[in-house]
């Protein structure tokens, strides 16, 4: 028998289906869950964390909705100056600035693969709240020159 043979059959015999459909995967003392669960027994992006520890749970928690709610504040880009050096402007502030944005991106969305409703929840809130707060500002910033310009239109 070949060892990738012998890998297939322990996974497959690792993998089990409960009554109540909760589908697990067990490789060695790792648990995977496979579907939506309550609860502060979560592995969050790093094993170990929060490791069954309510603090830290709510730590993670308050941990992932700055994170997503990082993502939509960076979404509103970069304002690159017109006398900036297009190269440093453009390609390495740019692209920097978006490398962080993926990388809290991918952080969100690994934290919410732990299945955790906790999780999925304050990611959603981090997101929407951001995001409000992105339009929020934008709103009031396309408001405010308007104003200005309609009194200085009527001003004698």
């Amino acid at each position: 028998m070949s060892h990738t043979h012998d890998q297939e059959n322990m996974v497959m015999h690792n993998m089990t289906m409960s009554n109540d459909t909760m589908m697990m995967m067990n490789m060695g003392n790792m648990v995977m869950q496979m579907n939506f669960y309550w609860g502060k027994n979560a592995t969050i992006l790093f094993k170990g964390w929060p490791d069954n520890n309510l603090g830290m749970y709510i730590l993670s928690l308050f941990f992932v909705f700055f994170m997503a709610f990082a993502v939509e504040i960076l979404s509103m880009g970069l304002k690159i100056k017109k006398s900036m050096n297009p190269i440093v402007g453009g390609l390495i502030k740019s692209s920097i600035y978006y490398t962080v944005r993926m990388v809290l991106v991918y952080f969100v969305m690994l934290a919410v693969m732990s299945f955790n409703v906790g999780i999925f929840v304050v990611a959603i809130l981090g997101h929407g709240l951001g995001y409000f707060f992105v339009k929020f500002r934008e709103l009031a910033a396309a408001d405010s020159p308007a104003q200005t310009t309609g009194s200085n239109a009527t001003d004698p």
